[in-house]
C-alpha cells in the first residue's frame, strides 16, 4: 500500500470507531463526503485491500507491445539514426507501418537511454514582427551551408525561399556555393509556380549587393545593383535587406528544421552529390514544413501574367518583362 492508502485506512478506522465524523474525515483526506462513503464501503467489505486501485498490477490494454518497442529502438539507432522523435514517428508510419504517437516514441527511447539527437536551448524572448497579411506579399531568401550529405562528404549550400505569411517553401535548391545563379533559379521556380512576390527579404550577401561595384559607363544606381538585384528591379520585386539574422528568423528556423530532418531523408535516399540531392529533396522541403504552415489573414490567388524570359533578365540591363504576381484577393 502507498502512503496515501495507509493514511486513508487510518482515518477510516477512526470513522468506524466513532472517533471522527464523516465530514471531518473527508476534510482530512481532501475529498468530498460522498467519496468518503464510497471508500468506507470498500474498506468495510475488503479491508485495506479495498482501498487499492483496481487497475494496479494489470497490464494496460493500450500498452505498446514489447516486440514493437524493441523494433522501434533498433530502427532508431540503426536505419533512422539521427531522426528526432517527431520525424521518427512519421518515418515509422510511412515506411514501416508502425503507427505510434510522438509521445510513445519518446517514452520508449528515453526508457532505453536514447536521448534526442537535437540539443535544445532555453527559449529567449524576442519581439517578433507580425506575419504579412496575405500569401505572396513577402518571401524571405537565404542560404545554409552545411554537411547536407553527411560529415564525410563536401559541404553544400541549400538556397531557399519561405513565404512570410504561411511559412510555405515554394522553392529550394542545392548549390556548391551561395551564388547569384542559385538565387535566379529560386526566383524562376517561384515565378513559374505560385507567382512572383511583392518583395523579398534577404541578407547583404554579395549576390544581392556588390561588395566593390566598379563597373564603368553605368549610372551610380546601376553600379549599386548586383545581377540578382538588377533582375529583381526589372521584374518589379522590392528587395529589402535585413539588419540581422534574427530579423529574418522565419527562414533561419527553417534551416534548423531541415538540418534536423532533410539530412535523414537524403541519407535514406542514398544521395551522394548535388544532383542526387536536388532530385531527392524536390518533395522533401515543402512537406517537411507542412505541419508548421499556417493560413494567412487574407487569402489571395495568383494573378495572370505573360511568360518570362529569364535569359533576358539575367543578361540584359534594359529588358522588359511581364509579371505573374499574387495580388488579386479571392472572393
Amino acid at each position: 500500500m502507498s502512503v496515501t492508502e495507509q493514511r486513508r485506512a487510518l482515518v477510516l478506522t477512526r470513522v468506524i470507531g466513532g472517533d471522527l465524523s464523516p465530514g471531518d474525515a473527508a476534510a482530512s483526506l481532501g475529498c468530498s463526503e460522498r467519496q468518503l462513503w464510497r471508500l468506507l464501503r470498500k474498506f468495510r467489505a475488503a479491508g485495506p485491500a479495498g482501498l487499492v486501485h483496481g487497475n494496479r498490477g494489470r497490464r494496460n490494454e493500450r500498452r505498446v507491445d514489447d516486440e514493437v518497442a524493441r523494433r522501434v529502438v533498433a530502427l532508431a539507432v540503426g536505419r533512422y539514426a539521427g531522426a528526432n522523435d517527431t520525424h521518427l514517428s512519421e518515418l515509422l508510419a510511412e515506411r514501416e507501418g508502425i503507427e505510434l504517437s510522438r509521445s510513445s516514441i519518446r517514452r520508449i527511447l528515453r526508457a532505453q537511454g536514447i536521448a534526442s539527437p537535437r540539443r535544445r536551448r532555453a527559449p529567449r524572448h524576442r519581439s517578433r514582427r507580425e506575419r504579412m497579411a496575405a500569401e505572396g506579399l513577402l518571401l524571405q531568401l537565404d542560404g545554409s551551408r552545411h554537411h547536407w550529405l553527411g560529415p564525410d562528404l563536401p559541404k553544400l549550400t541549400l538556397l531557399g525561399a519561405i513565404d512570410d505569411a504561411t511559412s510555405k517553401v515554394p522553392a529550394a535548391t542545392f548549390r556548391d556555393q551561395e551564388d547569384a545563379a542559385g538565387y535566379l533559379e529560386i526566383m524562376r521556380t517561384v515565378a513559374l509556380g505560385p507567382g512572383l512576390p511583392g518583395a523579398v527579404y534577404r541578407d547583404r550577401h554579395s549576390a544581392f549587393e556588390p561588395s566593390a561595384p566598379r563597373r564603368r559607363g553605368t549610372s551610380a544606381e546601376e553600379r549599386a545593383l548586383s545581377q540578382v538585384g538588377r533582375a529583381l528591379t526589372e521584374i518589379g520585386v522590392v528587395s529589402i535587406a535585413a539588419g540581422s539574422p534574427q530579423a529574418k528568423g522565419r527562414i533561419e528556423r527553417l534551416w534548423g528544421t531541415l538540418q534536423d530532418r532533410l539530412l535523414t531523408e537524403l541519407r535514406l535516399a542514398g544521395a551522394t552529390d548535388r544532383t542526387a540531392a536536388n532530385e531527392s529533396s524536390r518533395g522533401s522541403c515543402p512537406t517537411s514544413t507542412a505541419a508548421s504552415a499556417c493560413l494567412p489573414p487574407t487569402r489571395c490567388r495568383p494573378g495572370v501574367g505573360g511568360p518570362m524570359d529569364w535569359t533576358q533578365i539575367a543578361s540584359s540591363p534594359s529588358s522588359t518583362v511581364s509579371r505573374s504576381r499574387r495580388t488579386t484577393p479571392s472572393t
